[in-house]
C-alpha cells in the first residue's frame, strides 16, 4: 500500500503548490464562492481523474492482463467497480462546486437554489456535461459489479472511455479558436494518461497477490500498453499547452510554469518507464527479487502524482491565450469557431493543413505496427508481399491528408469538399487497405498466448468470429450499409451532427471508413471472412451498389433544396459558388469520383476471377498428375460400363 498512499500524497501536495502559484485558489474580486468551493473544486477534479484512471485502467488490466475467472481477475473487477464508486460521487460533487462557483451563491434549502441547481445541470453546458458523467459514472458502477463475462467488460471498457468525453469537451471555450483540436487533445490525455496510471495502480495493489512468473508477465504486457499512452499523452499534452500557451514567452507566465512542471515530471515517466522495459522485467524474471519493483513503482507514483496534482491546478488556472469568446465575429466564425480560410485552389488543398490528433496518431500507428509486423516475418523467414505493405502505407498517407489536409481545412464551409472527402473514406482509402491484409498480417505476426488470457490476437480472432462479424462482414449486409448510409447520413439529423458536433464528425469517418472497408472486403479482401460471394455475383453486387449511387448523386445535381441552409447558406462565403450551386456540384462528386474506384474494383475483381480459374485448373493437372489420371480413366470406365449394358439392351 506504500505506492498508493504515495501516489495520493504527492497528488494533494502537488495540487495545493500548483493552486499558490498559479493563483487558482486565490479569492475573486466579484463574486467570491468562498475558499471551500475555490479549493474544493480542483480537489473533485482531481479525485476524479484518480477515480477515472482506477477505473479505466482496472478494467484494462482485465481485458488484457488477467485471465478470466483468476483470483487476480475478480480482485481487478473489485477494484474497478470501486474506482466507479468514487468517480460517481466526486464527478457529482465536483458538478455542484461548478454551480456554486458559476453563480457564487451559498447552499440553502429553498426552492430557488433548488431550481437554479436543476437549470444548471440541464440547460448550462458545464451543468450538462457533469451531468452526464455523473450518469455514466453510475452505469459504470453497476456494471462493473454485475459483468464478469470478459466479452461483454470489453464494451464496459469502451462505456468508461466514452464517460471522459463530456468533461473534455468543457476543456476548451466553445465558439474560440481551437476548440475541436482542444477537445481532441485533452480528450485522448485524459483517456489514456487515466490508462497509463490506473493500470500502474492495479500492479502495485495485486503484485503481492502474483507469483513472480504471473507478475513479470503482467508487468511486461504493462509496460508496452504505457509506452503507448506515454507517446499519447506526450503529444496532446503538447497540442493542449500549445492552443493555451499560444508563444514560448508565455512559458514565463504562472500557467507555463505549471506547464513545465507537468512536462518535467512526464519526461522521468518517461525515463522510469524506460527502466521497466530494459531493467525491471529481466531481473524480476532472472532473481525473483521485488525490492526494486516496489521502489521503482513508489516513485513512479510520486510522479504521477505530481502531474495529476498540477493537471488539476491547470484546468483552474488562467490561460494566457483567452477562452473569451470575440465580442464581433464573422457569421463563419460564429458557425465554426474558425475563421473563413481564403479561396481554395488546387494548390491550397495540397498545402494547407488543419491536423486532428486523433488520426494523425491513427495514421503514424497504423504504419508503425504494420511496418513492425512485416519486419517480425521477414526476421523469422516467414514472406510477406512488398506491394501490400506499399498499399497499405498509401492508403494510410492518403487517411492523414483526408482528415489532416486541405479537405478538413475546407469540409466545413463546401459541400462539395465534405462529398469529396465521404468518397474517399468510403471508397479510395479502403480500395488500399483492404489489399493489404492487416487482420492477416496481425494473426501471423503476434505471438499466441498459451496462459488464457487474451491479448491483441485473441480478440481479433474473436471479433472475425463473432456473431455481429458473421452478419456485416455478409457481402449482401455489407453492399446494402454501404448503399443505403448515403441517404440515412444525409437526410437524417445525422449529417447536421457530424456537421456541427465535433464528436459527430469523428463518427462521421470512423462510419465511412467502416463500412466502405466491409463493402471492399467483400469484394477483393485477403482477410479471412465467414462467407465471400462467388465472383459473378461480386461483379453483380458491385454494378447494383453502384447504380445506387449514382442515383444519389443525380438526385443532389438536380435537387433544389438546400441540405443545412442554416450552415452551408450562412456562411459568408466572398468566394466560390453559391451554396446551391455547390451542393449540385457536390452531387456531381458523388456521382462522377465514384466511378474510378469502381472501375477499379471491376477490374481487380475479374482479374482474381481469372487467377482463382488457373489456379482451379493447375490444382486439377497436378492431382492428375500425382494419381496418373486416375480421375479420368475413372471417368470413361464407368462410360465404358454405360455404354456396354445400353448394347446388351
Amino acid at each position: 500500500m506504500v505506492a498508493p498512499a504515495a501516489l495520493v500524497v504527492a497528488s494533494f501536495a502537488a495540487l495545493l503548490i500548483a493552486l499558490a502559484v498559479g493563483g487558482a485558489a486565490a479569492p475573486q474580486l466579484l463574486q467570491d464562492p468562498g475558499d471551500v468551493v475555490r479549493y474544493g473544486l480542483p480537489v473533485a477534479q482531481m479525485i476524479v481523474n484518480i477515480a477515472a484512471a482506477g477505473m479505466i485502467g482496472a478494467l484494462g488490466m482485465a481485458l488484457f492482463v488477467f485471465r478470466a475467472g483468476s483470483d487476480e481477475y475478480g480482485k481487478t473487477l473489485d477494484i474497478a467497480a470501486a474506482a466507479s464508486a468514487l468517480f460517481t460521487v466526486s464527478a457529482a460533487v465536483t458538478g455542484f462546486f461548478n454551480y456554486l462557483s458559476v453563480t457564487a451563491r451559498t447552499v440553502s434549502l429553498d426552492d430557488s437554489f433548488s431550481q437554479g441547481l436543476g437549470q444548471f445541470l440541464t440547460q448550462i453546458a458545464l451543468g450538462q456535461a457533469w451531468l452526464w458523467t455523473t450518469l455514466l459514472g453510475a452505469v459504470l458502477t453497476v456494471l462493473c459489479f454485475a459483468v464478469r463475462n470478459q466479452t461483454a467488460l470489453f464494451f464496459v471498457g469502451l462505456l468508461s472511455a466514452a464517460a471522459l468525453i463530456p468533461m473534455a469537451q468543457q476543456g476548451h471555450a466553445s465558439g474560440t479558436e481551437g476548440h475541436d483540436a482542444a477537445v481532441t487533445a485533452l480528450a485522448l490525455h485524459i483517456i489514456f494518461a487515466a490508462a497509463w496510471l490506473g493500470g500502474l495502480l492495479v500492479l502495485a495493489l495485486l503484485s503481492r497477490r502474483l507469483e513472480t512468473l504471473d507478475l513479470v508477465a503482467a508487468v511486461s504486457r504493462y509496460s508496452a500498453v504505457a509506452l503507448i499512452c506515454f507517446v499519447v499523452v506526450a503529444l496532446s499534452g503538447y497540442v493542449s499547452a500549445q492552443l493555451r500557451i499560444g508563444t514560448l514567452d508565455q512559458l514565463a507566465s504562472a500557467y507555463g510554469a505549471l506547464v513545465l512542471v507537468k512536462v518535467g515530471a512526464l519526461l522521468a515517466l518517461g525515463v522510469i518507464g524506460a527502466l521497466h522495459r530494459t531493467f525491471l522485467v529481466r531481473r524480476l524474471d532472472r532473481t525473483g527479487h521485488r525490492g526494486y519493483f516496489w521502489w521503482l513503482v513508489a516513485v513512479e507514483m510520486v510522479f504521477m502524482g505530481i502531474a495529476t496534482g498540477f493537471a488539476a491546478a491547470l484546468g483552474r488556472t488562467a490561460t494566457p491565450v483567452s477562452q473569451e469568446i470575440p465580442v464581433v465575429q464573422t457569421p463563419a466564425q460564429i458557425l465554426t469557431g474558425e475563421p473563413l480560410p481564403p479561396e481554395p485552389s488546387f494548390l491550397t488543398y495540397l498545402t494547407s493543413w488543419n491536423f486532428d490528433l486523433l488520426w494523425v496518431l491513427v495514421c503514424g500507428f497504423g504504419i508503425a505496427f504494420y511496418l513492425a509486423g512485416v519486419i517480425k516475418l521477414r526476421r523469422r523467414g516467414d514472406a510477406w508481399p512488398w506491394y501490400r505493405s506499399v498499399l497499405w502505407v498509401a492508403g494510410m498517407l492518403l487517411l492523414f491528408w483526408v482528415t489532416n489536409g486541405g479537405l478538413n481545412v475546407y469540409e466545413k464551409y463546401l459541400f462539395s469538399v465534405h462529398m469529396f472527402g465521404h468518397m474517399t473514406l468510403s471508397m479510395m482509402v479502403p480500395l488500399l487497405l483492404v489489399p493489404a491484409g492487416p487482420v492477416t498480417l496481425a494473426l501471423r505476426a503476434i505471438d499466441k498466448r498459451s496462459d488464457g488470457t487474451r491479448g491483441i490476437r485473441e480478440w481479433i480472432l474473436l471479433a472475425v468470429h463473432s456473431r455481429v462479424a458473421t452478419v456485416i462482414a455478409n457481402p449482401i449486409v455489407a453492399g446494402v450499409l454501404f448503399a443505403t448510409s448515403l441517404v440515412a447520413f444525409y437526410y437524417t439529423p445525422l449529417f447536421r451532427w457530424a456537421t456541427v458536433d465535433h464528436i459527430g464528425h469523428e463518427w462521421m469517418i470512423v462510419h465511412f471508413l467502416i463500412v466502405g472497408y466491409l463493402f471492399v472486403q467483400a469484394l477483393i479482401g485477403i482477410d479471412p471472412v465467414p462467407y465471400k460471394l462467388p465472383y459473378p455475383f461480386r461483379l453483380l453486387l458491385l454494378l447494383a451498389t453502384m447504380a445506387f449511387h449514382a442515383f444519389f448523386g443525380l438526385a443532389l445535381m438536380s435537387g433544389t433544396g438546400l441540405l443545412m441552409a442554416d450552415w452551408f447558406g450562412a456562411m459568408g462565403r466572398t468566394w466560390g459558388p453559391s451554396a446551391l450551386v455547390d451542393q449540385q456540384n457536390g452531387g456531381g462528386v458523388a456521382w462522377s469520383v465514384g466511378e474510378i474506384p469502381t472501375f477499379i474494383l471491376a477490374v481487380v475483381v475479374a482479374v482474381q476471377w481469372s487467377m482463382s480459374d488457373k489456379k482451379e485448373a493447375t490444382r486439377k493437372d497436378r492431382a492428375a498428375d500425382r494419381t496418373n489420371n486416375a480421375e479420368l480413366a475413372e471417368y470413361n470406365a464407368m462410360l465404358e460400363k454405360l455404354s456396354a449394358r445400353d448394347g446388351g439392351r
